[in-house]
C-alpha cells in the first residue's frame, strides 16, 4: 500500500503512477510566444511512434491555465494519413479530497495524529469522516484528528497532471512529427528601463530589460522565446496577477544584442537569439537591447489648473538613431537615476511610458521641483452677455536656484475662445491648449498675465 499525507484541508501529493500511451516523445522542441496581456502561445513539436488504426495519445506536461478550445494538433510528417477523432482536455487533478470520494462503499484505513488506527468501509466524507466498522459499528473521525491515510490504488478518472488527449486514426505505422500549439494564460511580460543621467544633465544611458512572468502552471524548457510589443485586442482579457519581485536597480545590460526585432504585421516582434528555459512561477529578467548614450532636455512644466503650487520636472528624449536610439521602445516603467559625486547612484524617479516608434520624442515625468514654485489665480471676470464672458488669469513663477531656467507654462482653454491680452508670447498647443515659455533667473520671480474671452 501507498501511504500519503493527509491535511485538514484534505489535499496532499499522490504517489500512484499514472498510465500514459505507449506513443512516446523522443525529441520536443517548444517555442512560446508571449503578449503583454497575460497571454502565451505555445507550440510544441514532437517526434512521435504511431501505430497504425487508431489509438491514444496523452500529453500531460501542458499549461494548466490552458484555453482548451485553442488547441491544435496535426501531422507535419503527413498530414494527409493522421486524422484526429476526439480531442480531450483533462484537468480534474487527484487530491485526497477526491480520492476519499471515489473510495465510498469500500475498505479504507485511516492513521489519527495519536498513531491510532481505523479501518473499515468508507460512508461519508462529509464534514468528519465516518467509516464502517468490521462488527457493523461506525465511526466517526474529525478530519483536524486525521494524518495518513492507506489507498489500495489510484481511483479510475483521476490525473496528477492537466492533460490534453487525443484519439488518432493513423494509416500506418512509423515515425511522425507532430505539432501542437495552444493558447495559455497566466504567461506575459513587460519592459522596464533604466535611465542614468549624466552629471550635466544633457544625456542619459538607457538600458532595457524584459520581465518574463510565468504562472501557467507548466515548465517551458530550453524553448525558443518571441515577444510581441503591441495593443492585441481579446474578446475578454483576464486580470494581471500581482506579483512581487525584488527590482534590479543598476543592472548593467548584455553588451550584445539578445532579441532580434522585427515589424510584424502591426505590432513589433522580439525573438531571443538563443533557447531559455522558463520555469513555472518565475519571473525571468532579459535584456532587451544594449545600453544606448542620447542626448536629453530637463524642462519645467507648470499646470496651475492641476497643480496650484507644483511645478513639475520632466525629460524630453527623441528616439532616433541620430540620437542613439532609433528602436520601437514596447510600453514600460523607466525608473530614472543620478550619479552622485561619490558614483552611488541616486534614484530620482520614475514614469510609465507607451509604446514608442521610432524618431518619436518620450517625454518622462521625474517628480516635482523643490525651488521653483507656481501661483495661479483669477484676478477678474466679466459677464458679457448671455453667450459671452471675459476671464483675467495671472500665473506667477518664483525661481529660487542658483542658475538661471525656463518654464513651460500650460494653460487650459474651452469652447470658443480669443486671447484679448496677454504679457508674453503665447504658443497654441491645440485647440483647448495654449504654451508660454518663460524664462526665469535664478532669484527672481515672473509674472505672466493674459485676458481670455469665451463665446458659447
Amino acid at each position: 500500500m501507498k501511504k500519503c499525507f493527509f491535511t485538514p484541508i484534505l489535499f496532499c501529493p499522490i504517489l500512484f503512477p499514472l498510465f500514459i500511451s505507449d506513443s512516446i516523445a523522443q525529441e520536443k522542441q517548444v517555442s512560446i510566444t508571449i503578449y503583454q496581456n497575460n497571454l502565451g502561445l505555445v507550440r510544441d513539436v514532437r517526434e512521435m511512434e504511431l501505430n497504425a488504426g487508431e489509438q491514444e495519445i496523452r500529453f500531460t506536461d501542458v499549461a494548466s491555465l490552458i484555453d482548451p478550445t485553442s488547441v491544435h494538433f496535426k501531422s507535419l510528417t503527413a498530414p494527409d494519413q493522421v486524422g484526429i477523432l476526439e480531442q480531450n482536455y483533462e484537468y480534474d487533478l487527484v487530491n485526497a479530497e477526491k480520492i476519499l470520494q471515489k473510495y465510498i462503499d469500500q475498505p479504507i484505513q485511516l492513521f489519527t495524529k495519536k498513531e491510532k488506527i481505523f479501518e473499515g468501509k468508507l460512508l461519508s466524507v462529509s464534514g468528519n469522516v465516518v467509516l464502517e466498522k468490521k462488527d457493523g459499528g461506525v465511526q466517526s473521525i474529525a478530519v483536524a484528528n486525521i494524518q495518513n491515510m492507506d489507498f489500495p490504488k489510484l481511483p479510475a478518472g483521476l490525473i496528477t497532471k492537466p492533460t490534453l488527449v487525443w484519439l488518432l486514426s493513423n494509416e500506418k505505422t512509423g515515425k511522425h512529427t507532430m505539432e501542437t500549439s495552444y493558447l495559455t494564460d497566466g504567461i506575459g511580460w513587460h519592459a522596464e528601463y533604466v535611465a542614468l543621467v549624466s552629471q550635466d544633465e544633457t544625456s542619459l544611458n538607457l538600458s532595457a530589460w524584459v520581465s518574463v512572468n510565468n504562472q501557467s502552471g507548466t515548465d517551458y524548457e530550453n524553448a525558443k522565446l518571441k515577444l510581441i510589443a503591441g495593443d492585441v485586442h481579446r474578446i475578454t482579457p483576464p486580470p494581471q496577477p500581482y506579483v512581487g519581485y525584488e527590482e534590479r536597480v543598476m543592472a548593467k545590460a548584455a553588451p550584445v544584442r539578445q532579441f532580434e526585432e522585427k515589424a510584424f504585421f502591426e505590432y513589433h516582434l522580439y525573438t531571443l537569439q538563443r533557447a531559455a528555459t522558463i520555469k513555472n512561477n518565475q519571473i525571468k529578467q532579459l535584456s532587451l537591447f544594449p545600453t544606448a548614450t542620447t542626448p536629453v532636455k530637463k524642462i519645467y512644466e507648470y499646470d496651475g489648473s492641476k497643480s496650484e503650487k507644483k511645478v513639475n520636472v520632466k525629460l524630453e528624449l527623441v528616439n532616433s538613431e541620430k540620437n542613439g536610439l532609433g528602436l520601437p521602445i514596447p510600453a514600460g516603467k523607466v525608473r530614472v537615476y543620478k550619479s552622485d559625486e561619490d558614483q552611488s547612484q541616486v534614484y530620482l524617479g520614475e514614469d510609465q511610458i507607451d509604446h514608442t516608434a521610432k524618431d518619436e520624442k518620450i517625454r518622462l515625468y521625474v517628480g516635482d521641483a523643490f525651488d521653483v514654485v507656481g501661483e495661479r489665480k483669477q484676478i477678474n471676470y466679466k459677464q458679457l452677455s448671455d453667450r459671452a464672458r471675459e476671464e483675467t488669469w495671472e500665473i506667477k513663477l518664483r525661481n529660487h536656484k542658483k542658475e538661471d531656467i525656463e518654464v513651460l507654462v500650460t494653460e487650459q482653454l474651452w469652447g470658443d475662445w480669443e486671447i484679448r491680452e496677454s504679457s508674453h508670447t503665447y504658443n497654441k498647443k491645440d485647440a483647448h491648449t495654449i504654451e508660454f515659455l518663460i524664462a526665469l533667473k535664478k532669484d527672481t520671480e515672473v509674472t505672466v498675465k493674459y485676458t481670455v474671452l469665451y463665446r458659447w
